[in-house]
């Protein structure tokens, strides 16, 4: 199996704030979705999220437009990412807005390879109930209409990065 490369960026949170989840069976993708195509890092995703009482940010992962993936919260705490849904699921954030704008293809390889080592490590299912958009989970447009048109693409992908 194909193993993402994390660069951890050393983010400064609270782990007191936060709870440990005891169960991961889904991974929910979402997207920026500001007025522009934007490209924050985790750093800065964690400093607007603290800025409104979070312990950290609310994501597990963060994906740049150039395909790096950055650590976010920890991946044993419960996320702040899909209300509802935070208590058994991995977040995972892509930078941009995909309502406007298209995904990297260095994104939705990164986006892929990294699902696909989750969804081993956790034995999550490797389909469209388990490997979501936010949309799935919410009333939401998130994760943007051209990221969510590619899921079943990125889905594809990560189960040739299982096997190969």
């Amino acid at each position: 199996m194909q193993k993402a490369t994390v660069i951890d960026t050393g983010l400064d949170f609270d782990e007191g704030r936060l709870s440990r989840r005891w169960n991961t069976d889904m991974v929910v993708v979402h997207h920026t979705g500001n007025p522009y195509d934007d490209d924050l890092s985790a750093a800065e995703l964690n400093a607007g999220h603290q800025s409104q009482g979070w312990a950290c940010i609310g994501y597990h992962f963060v994906i740049r437009k150039d395909g790096t993936i950055e650590k976010g919260r920890p991946e044993w705490a419960v996320g702040a990412h899909a209300y509802g849904e935070n208590s058994h699921t991995i977040g995972i954030h892509v930078c941009g807005n995909f309502e406007q704008a298209v995904p990297t293809d260095a994104q939705i390889e990164a986006l892929s390879m990294l699902i696909g080592n989750i969804c081993y490590e956790y034995d999550i299912p490797l389909d469209a109930e388990h490997v979501v958009g936010h949309r799935d989970t919410i009333a939401t447009a998130c994760p943007g209409d051209n990221l969510y048109s590619m899921m079943d693409t990125v889905r594809g992908k990560a189960v040739f990065y299982q096997n190969n």
